[in-house]
C-alpha cells in the first residue's frame, strides 16, 4: 500500500463502509474513495482559484460516471467506450448535487467540479448512495468552503423489518426503497419509491435514516481532522446590507400593492406588475448609475423573497390569495388522442399535463447496459419540458437532467400499481408533455399518467396522485404550503413532492434549504399532503373512475401460450425462418420468452387465432388415441410413414391401412397425400404407430390395439365391413377420385 494512504472505516446498519484517501490523484483538491462489499467508488473535488466572472449562482458540476469495467463488462456500443450517461447514471449524479449544493457559503462564484467514478461494480450493492458519500467526504477534506459533511443511507424494509444499506435482492424483495442524505442537525434529501406505505411507517424510516448517517458524518469528520487541507480564503459575492436596506423600503409599497392584486390576476399579469415595480425601484435607488444596476436588481429580488415570506408567515396570504392547505383548481380529459393507446389530460391552476400511453410487446422493453442487476424495463415513463410552457423560447437540446429526474419520479410512483408481467403482458411507455407550467409538472404527470393508464385499460391496481408540497420557516415560527406553484418553490425553504393511493405513499422526494426539520414538521407535511391527494383524486375520478374494461379497439391484444423450453427451437426455426413465416401470414407480432411463454400481439382476433393454432401444432406432442390428419411422407413395402406434427412422424402399417386387404401400400396412401390416422400406441423410444382402419371402423383405442397386436409383418387388412366404399377416393384424402382401390 502507498505508505501516505489513510483508510477511516464506519459501521454502518451491521456493515463497514471504508473511506481511503491519499492513494489515487494527488492534485485534486480532495479524492476519496468509498468501498462496501465488493464495490468501490471514487470521487474527486476540485475548486477553480478565481471565481468565475459575470454570474449570480453558484458554478458547481456533478458528474457520475458509469464505468463498465467495474462490472467486468465492455460496453455494447458500436464504439465499445461509454458515451452518453445512462439514465442511471444522471439519476445518481442528480441525487448527489442536491444534499451538497445547499452547503456551499452564500455568494460562492469560484467553480466546483465532483466527479464520480464507479471503479468496481458486486451487482449487489447500489452505488448511488456510496457516491454521495465519497463526494462529501472528498470535498469535506479538500479546500473548498463548505459547511459540510453529510451522509447518506438507504432503507429498505422486508417483512416489516427496515434494513439499513439493504442489497438490490433485499430491494426487490421488500415494500420500500428510501435514500436519504442529511447533516449532522438535519435531512436535506430525501428520495423514495414505495409501495403504498403508510406517512407513520414513512416517518419512522426517516428517522432511523438520519441516525444511521451520524457514523458516516463522524468518519468524515476524523478524516478532516487527521489530513483535510485549509479552506481557502475566497472572496464572496455578499449583498452590502445599507444597499439591501434600501432597496427593501422602495420597493415594500409595490411589492404589497402588487399582492393585493395578485389573485385576481395569472402567473403572467403578477409578471407584469412585478416587473413594473422592479423598474420603479432601480430608476429611484441606482438612477443613471449602470454600475448599480446589478447590484440593485440582486437586492430587489431579496426584497421580493422577503415580502412574500413576511405575507405568508404574519397574514397567512399566499401569492394567489389561497389558504395553506388549498388546492388550485383542477380540470381533468381523456380519450383525447383518437388513435393513442390511452391519453389523459392533467391541468391545476397554470399547470398542465398531457400523458399519452402506448402498449407495446415484451420484445419493446428497454434493455439496461448498467451496472446494476436490471437488464431490462417494461414500464417506461418520460418526461418533456418544452420551453413554451413557461411562455418561453430557448433551442431543443434533447432531455435535459431535470426532465430525466421528473420522468422517474413519476414513473416510480405509479409502479407499484402497474399489473404484474404475467396478468398484463404489455411493454408500457408513458410520455407526459408539460405543455403549462407553474408549480410541480412532475405531479401533475403522475395525475395525467394515472388517467391514461385507466383510458387505456391497464388494469392498474389503484389509483395515484400526486401533489408538491412546501414550506417557510423562521425561526420557531413556519407554514406548511399544499399545492406550492412556481414562486413558492423558488422562494420557500422546502420543496417536497409526495404521491400515492388511498392506502399509501408510493413516492417521495424532498429537498431541504434550511437545517431544523424537526420530525414533527415532518409528518404534519406528510399528514397534509395526504388530504390534498385525496382532493386531487376525487377530481381525477370525476372524470374517470375506474379502467376501462377492455382495450381501445387499436391497441394490441397479446394472447399467451405456453409452450416447452425444448420447443422454443421449433417455433423459431433455424435462423428464425419459421416464426419469420408466421408472423408474415398472419399479421401477428411474436415474442418468446426464456421460460417458454410465447406472446402473441395483434388487434385481429382471427390473426391471433391463427397465429396461436401455428404455434401449438409446432410445439404440441403427440398424444395416444387421438386422431390426427397428416400428409404422407414416405411409403415403404411395408406400410406408409405419416407427418402427424411438424417434425415427428408415424407408421401406418400395411394391414392397417384399410378395411380390407391391401396389395400394395401406393394405391390407398402416396407421398403427398392426407390421410387420418389414430395413434394406436407410443414405444419407449418414441416411435409412433399408426391406424387408418381403426378410424374407418370407428373403433376405440382399446378395440383398435387388441387388434392390431404388433406381432410381425402382416399381408392383409383385418377383414370387416369393407366393400362398399371406394378405394383411394376416400374422403380423408386430398388426391381425391372415386376410382376402386385394389381388393
Amino acid at each position: 500500500m502507498n505508505p501516505i494512504a489513510k483508510v477511516f472505516s464506519a459501521e454502518v446498519g451491521g456493515k463497514t463502509i471504508s473511506f481511503e484517501t491519499g492513494k489515487l490523484a494527488g492534485q485534486a483538491g480532495g479524492a476519496v474513495s468509498v468501498r462496501l462489499n465488493q464495490s468501490l467508488i471514487f470521487a474527486a473535488a476540485t475548486m477553480s482559484s478565481k471565481p468565475r466572472e459575470n454570474v449570480d449562482f453558484l458554478p458547481l458540476s456533478v458528474d457520475f460516471e458509469e464505468r463498465m469495467y467495474a462490472g467486468g463488462r465492455i460496453p455494447g456500443s458500436f464504439f465499445r467506450r461509454e458515451g452518453r450517461p445512462s439514465e442511471n447514471a444522471i439519476l445518481t449524479s442528480r441525487l448527489t448535487d442536491r444534499p451538497l449544493r445547499p452547503l456551499f457559503p452564500k455568494g460562492m462564484r469560484n467553480e466546483i467540479q465532483v466527479i464520480m467514478y464507479a471503479i468496481s461494480a458486486d451487482t449487489e450493492t447500489p452505488l448511488d448512495v456510496l457516491a454521495i458519500n465519497a463526494a462529501s467526504a472528498a470535498v469535506h477534506i479538500s479546500d473548498t468552503p463548505w459547511n459540510g459533511p453529510i451522509g447518506a443511507v438507504r432503507i429498505g424494509r422486508v417483512d416489516g423489518n427496515f434494513i439499513v444499506n439493504p442489497t438490490f435482492e433485499e430491494i426487490e424483495a421488500g415494500d420500500l426503497d428510501l435514500r436519504v442524505a442529511g447533516s449532522r442537525e438535519a435531512i436535506l434529501m430525501v428520495e423514495a419509491g414505495a409501495d403504498q406505505v403508510t406517512e407513520e411507517d414513512m416517518v419512522a424510516a426517516l428517522e432511523l435514516a438520519h441516525k444511521s448517517i451520524q457514523p458516516l458524518i463522524d468518519v468524515q469528520e476524523k478524516m478532516r481532522a487527521e489530513i483535510g487541507k485549509p479552506k481557502a480564503d475566497i472572496p464572496l459575492a455578499v449583498m452590502d446590507a445599507d444597499l439591501k436596506a434600501r432597496v427593501l423600503e422602495a420597493a415594500r409599497p409595490g411589492l404589497a400593492d402588487l399582492y393585493e392584486k395578485a389573485p385576481s390576476l395569472d402567473k403572467a399579469g403578477r409578471d407584469e406588475l412585478l416587473n413594473k415595480v422592479r423598474d420603479e425601484v432601480l430608476a429611484s435607488v441606482a438612477g443613471e448609475d449602470e454600475a448599480m444596476l446589478g447590484p440593485v436588481r440582486e437586492a430587489f429580488e431579496s426584497a421580493h423573497k422577503a415580502v412574500v415570506r413576511e405575507r405568508i408567515l404574519n397574514m397567512g396570504a399566499r401569492p394567489d390569495g389561497r389558504k395553506s392547505d388549498e388546492i388550485r383548481p383542477i380540470w381533468c380529459d381523456v380519450d383525447y388522442a383518437p388513435m393513442a393507446h390511452g391519453s389523459g389530460i392533467f391541468t391545476r391552476g397554470e399547470t398542465q399535463i398531457l400523458t399519452i400511453a402506448t402498449l407495446g410487446t415484451p420484445r419493446d422493453a428497454q434493455m439496461i447496459d448498467g451496472l446494476t442487476p436490471q437488464e431490462e424495463k417494461r414500464y417506461l415513463h418520460h418526461y418533456n419540458f418544452p420551453p413554451f410552457s413557461t411562455g418561453e423560447v430557448r433551442f431543443l437540446r434533447g432531455s435535459s437532467r431535470r426532465e430525466i429526474g421528473h420522468g422517474a419520479l413519476a414513473e416510480r410512483a405509479l409502479l407499484a400499481v402497474i399489473p404484474d408481467e404475467k396478468e398484463f403482458p404489455y411493454t408500457l411507455r408513458l410520455v407526459s408533455e408539460a405543455l403549462s407550467s407553474n408549480g410541480s409538472t412532475s405531479m401533475g404527470s403522475v395525475c395525467g399518467s394515472t388517467l391514461a393508464l385507466m383510458d387505456t385499460g391497464v388494469p392498474i391496481k389503484a389509483p395515484v396522485s400526486g401533489i408538491a408540497m412546501g414550506l417557510i420557516k423562521e425561526g420557531d415560527k413556519y407554514a406548511i404550503l399544499s399545492d406550492i406553484q412556481g414562486l413558492e418553490d423558488h422562494l420557500g425553504d422546502m420543496d417536497f413532492k409526495v404521491a400515492g393511493t388511498p392506502k399509501g405513499i408510493t413516492a417521495l422526494q424532498m429537498d431541504i434549504k434550511i437545517s431544523g426539520l424537526t420530525p414533527a414538521i415532518m409528518a404534519e407535511a406528510l399528514n397534509q399532503a395526504k388530504a390534498g391527494r385525496a382532493h386531487i383524486l376525487d377530481k381525477m375520478m370525476e372524470t374517470l373512475s375506474a379502467p376501462r374494461p377492455e382495450l381501445k379497439a387499436h391497441a394490441p391484444r397479446i394472447i399467451t401460450v405456453q409452450i416447452p423450453v425444448d420447443k422454443i427451437g421449433a417455433v423459431i426455426g433455424p435462423g428464425g425462418k419459421t416464426i419469420r413465416a408466421i408472423q408474415e401470414s398472419t399479421g401477428a407480432k411474436i415474442d418468446i420468452g426464456e421460460d417458454g411463454t410465447v406472446f402473441i400481439a395483434t388487434s385481429d382476433g382471427d390473426a391471433a387465432r391463427m397465429a396461436r393454432e401455428q404455434v401449438e401444432r409446432l410445439t404440441e406432442s403427440v398424444e395416444l388415441g387421438r386422431i390426427y390428419t397428416g400428409k404422407v411422407v414416405r411409403v415403404v413395402d411395408f406400410g406408409a410413414f405419416v407427418e402427424l406434427i411438424p417434425g415427428q412422424d408415424g407408421l401406418v402399417h400395411i394391414s392397417q391401412l384399410d378395411t380390407s386387404r391391401v396389395e400394395r401400400v401406393a394405391d390407398i396412401a402416396d407421398v403427398g397425400d392426407e390421410i387420418t390416422v389414430m395413434v394406436t400406441d407410443i414405444d419407449s423410444n418414441g416411435k409412433v404407430r399408426l391406424s387408418r382402419l381403426a378410424v374407418l371402423e370407428g373403433w376405440t383405442l382399446e378395440e383398435a390395439r387388441e387388434r392390431d397386436k404388433p406381432s410381425g409383418p402382416r399381408s392383409g387388412g383385418g377383414g370387416g365391413r369393407g366393400g362398399d366404399r371406394g378405394g383411394r377416393g376416400g374422403g380423408d384424402r386430398n388426391r381425391g377420385g372415386d376410382r376402386g382401390g385394389r381388393r
